[in-house]
């Protein structure tokens, strides 16, 4: 690289090099200052409403003030906007899904300002300029070093200031390496175009040292972005984090020794970043696991020897294994997650789980869906030492286990009027947390049981929790029937409170994979997961512990149901019908046939029974829907206020049905395969855009989906991002148009007292019209 004197060289009013530097990192700090005064009045937000809760205020997370009703709009439009994701594409069987538009737009935003600054007062044409732009291209990419740095971390400062956790940033850290790779192209491919003119390229590579070392950080660049590539990423796992470090090592010695003495600083920050957070997680596994930092367990004999944590390990239906720590030394908060480590098992690995039980149960448990690598020697253990669980009880092994955090950060939910719940197969690890947390809240602010935080308050907004829970097969059900039943109990004792708070649980069994089990990385969902045909509900009775093999009972339905299926030739394939979505879950229709849900387990077709209908808030005691579905089999005592539905939520319609009773914000938390995220997450944003979320009309806000980490989609950069951008703004365009000729329509109709139901108007504004501001 050049001499470092042109880096302070000002020509023609062009800033210097070193400026360039430091206005790429005043846009940066600019981004992260907004979100963090998001998260300061996010924060503030919480703690008002909290506030006015515990002052038994009617509509807590209802914004009363023109100021609170103003932010309230703004994010309403933003939510809607970052939200919405452009439509997939589908290609043969599959189908391709872009990244939602709020990541779109600040991936290019990024990479907008990175042109500019490489560009600015330069032109691109000009045979003569190609190694000044070749040198600012340089500068630029090496300040881009420590932001990735800072984005990787597992503590990182911009998850401190915005209220994020490092992996909710993962993806962000992907896409700037992204960007630093295109201006290392640029870099690269201004200095060979210019070398070519005189047959001067093989000269450099052969007698410059310098050149030689930056063709060894754009090769190891290069092997970065290939391996980080989705597909590959989940091959292996632990391969991929082995050569990932390995890669970065070599690509941070080759980077210092291609560039000058006085940039040198880029390189150093990022490496005393990197060693920062390892001295912090190295701090925090040696207070975790080493009983020697916890006189107090060892004392009342919780720990023995030198470790802190013992686990049990119990295997369990659809190849899953139940990890428990008995009096675990460290606290948590519902949906956080640790880094687990077994090296008796597993050596050498450590792996994400989500802590699926809370600290008031006196231990720390975990359901690890057994796939490829780590997760599958942990469900052979289980299996191969001890067997499978019997009917009498279950089986168990311990070890000694290692973990690391907790780490992850949502908004509270308590500070919202309703929540919605959604998770597929285990991703109810994260959901039922969340759920119980809320719960427990409930009873502390009539018992005065839990104390509040410096800033903290006892009060709670949250009215009504909806509970959906997508599943292959009722055996599931036992995964979390315990703490069902013990959320049940505890609504059901705050009767004699006089509460109103409501929980709503549904559970759906299905063999539709693409809302229960979690599609490998390197291939695409087929497109028959979207299908939309629509089905009914029906119930099922799990109340009998007989294991064999029973055919239900077969009515009318049932027969026209096979007729039709035997007119299907050998070529068609006879659709399931627990894969069809439920837009009615009070219908009652004959049982599934397949082997998840149907006749290889006992079902009750209860026809004259219907379900009950969702409680409503006019409610003055605490209600919780009623039918005759059980959770366990054998003798066990099972609540009868869970409905067990065969087929597919309606996720719209539920989410709907939700917000129209909400008396203030409402809060869509999913956790699940990609294909129940991607559903959940356009739901909410059609639902806020149809209702007019706080734009006259009177509707309360929704959240936009909480996303788990391990549910999000993972941008893989194979679509045209620019493209997609253009076509989702001319559709806003032209959905703000119907948007305000409805809210015409909307204003005509409340100077009435009634309207003819045929009318157009009326019948297109009849939905909105539930809403208590009409």
């Amino acid at each position: 690289m050049m001499d470092m004197d042109m880096g302070n060289m000002v020509m023609d009013g062009v800033p210097s090099l070193f400026v360039l530097q430091q206005m790429y990192w005043a846009v940066v700090g600019t981004a992260i200052a907004c979100a963090t005064a998001v998260h300061i009045y996010e924060t503030a937000l919480c703690r008002q409403r909290l506030y006015a809760a515990s002052g038994l205020l009617p509509t807590p997370a209802k914004p009363k003030t023109f100021l609170l009703r103003s932010c309230a709009t703004v994010a309403a439009i933003v939510r809607e906007v970052v939200y919405a994701a452009p439509p997939s594409i589908t290609v043969g069987p599959y189908v391709f899904r872009p990244p939602p538009l709020g990541r779109i737009i600040l991936v290019l935003s990024n990479l907008v300002a990175l042109v500019v600054l490489c560009l600015y007062k330069l032109n691109p044409r000009d045979e003569w300029q190609y190694e000044d732009i070749g040198y600012r291209c340089g500068f630029v990419t090496i300040c881009q070093l420590p932001l990735l740095f800072l984005l990787a971390g597992k503590r990182n400062i911009i998850g401190f200031l915005t209220g994020s956790s490092y992996e909710r940033l993962n993806w962000l850290h992907r896409w700037a390496a992204r960007c630093l790779f295109f201006t290392m192209l640029l870099h690269m491919g201004y200095f060979l175009t210019s070398w070519a003119r005189f047959d001067y390229i093989m000269v450099k590579f052969k007698t410059d040292a310098v050149t030689q070392k930056g063709l060894g950080a754009g090769v190891v660049l290069s092997w970065i972005m290939v391996s980080s590539v989705s597909p590959i990423r989940g091959w292996n796992y632990e391969i991929f984090v082995i050569q990932h470090l390995l890669s970065f090592t070599a690509l941070i010695v080759m980077i210092y020794l291609h560039v000058p003495q006085e940039v040198r600083i880029w390189v150093w920050i990022p490496v005393g970043l990197f060693f920062l957070d390892r001295l912090l997680r190295l701090a925090t596994v040696l207070y975790n696991n080493f009983s020697i930092f916890h006189p107090r367990q060892r004392r009342d004999g919780k720990c023995n020897g030198i470790w802190a944590c013992k686990a049990e390990f119990t295997p369990l239906s659809h190849s899953t294994t139940r990890v428990t720590i008995t009096d675990p030394p460290i606290s948590w908060g519902a949906g956080q997650h640790v880094f687990l480590s077994c090296h008796s098992i597993v050596p050498l690995q450590s792996h994400p789980f989500t802590i699926c039980s809370l600290p008031e149960d006196g231990k720390m448990e975990f359901l690890i869906k057994a796939k490829r690598g780590g997760t599958g020697r942990f469900f052979r253990h289980a299996t191969g030492n001890h067997g499978l669980p019997t009917p009498g009880g279950s089986q168990t092994s311990r070890k000694s286990i290692a973990i690391e955090g907790p780490y992850g950060r949502i908004r509270p939910l308590q500070q919202f009027e309703t929540v919605i719940l959604l998770a597929g197969s285990t991703g109810a690890s994260f959901t039922v947390p969340l759920m119980r947390d809320i719960v427990s809240r409930w009873g502390d602010r009539i018992h005065g049981t839990r104390v509040p935080g410096l800033f903290g308050s006892q009060g709670v907004v949250t009215r009504k929790i909806r509970f959906i829970w997508v599943i292959k097969g009722k055996a599931q059900v036992d995964y979390f029937g315990s703490e069902i039943e013990r959320v049940i109990a505890d609504v059901k004792n705050l009767r004699t409170d006089q509460r109103e708070n409501v929980v709503d649980i549904s559970v759906y069994v299905t063999c539709d994979e693409s809302f229960t089990s979690e599609q490998n990385s390197a291939s695409l969902t087929s497109s028959s997961a979207f299908s939309q045909e629509h089905g009914k509900a029906e119930e099922l009775d799990f109340t009998t512990g007989d294991d064999e093999k029973k055919v239900p009972q077969t009515d009318e339905s049932e027969v026209k149901i096979q007729e039709k299926a035997e007119e299907k030739t050998d070529v068609e394939q006879v659709r399931c019908c627990c894969t069809d979505v439920l837009e009615d879950e009070n219908a009652i229709v004959p049982a599934c046939s397949c082997d998840s849900c149907g006749s290889h387990a006992l079902l009750k077709v209860a026809v004259s029974e219907k379900l009950a209908p969702p409680p409503d808030y006019t409610t003055t005691t605490t209600s919780i829907s009623s039918t005759t579905a059980s959770l366990k089999a054998q003798n066990s005592p099972t609540p009868s206020s869970i409905r067990i539905l065969s087929g597919r939520p309606d996720c719209r319609n539920i989410i709907q049905r939700e917000l129209e009773l909400a008396y203030g914000e409402s809060a869509v938390v999913v956790c699940g395969p990609s294909s129940l995220v991607d559903t959940v997450r356009d739901a909410v944003v059609t639902l806020s855009d149809e209702r007019a979320v706080h734009k006259g009309t009177g509707a309360q806000g929704v959240h936009s989906p909480i996303l788990h980490p391990r549910a999000e989609l993972e941008a893989n950069g194979k679509i045209d991002l620019h493209a997609y951008g253009v076509l989702w703004i001319l559709k806003r365009v032209r959905v703000v148009a119907l948007e305000t000729h409805i809210h015409v329509g909307h204003q005509i109709l409340r100077n009435r007292s009634w309207w003819d139901p045929t009318d157009a108007l009326g019948t297109h504004l009849r939905r909105l019209m539930r809403n208590r501001a009409f």
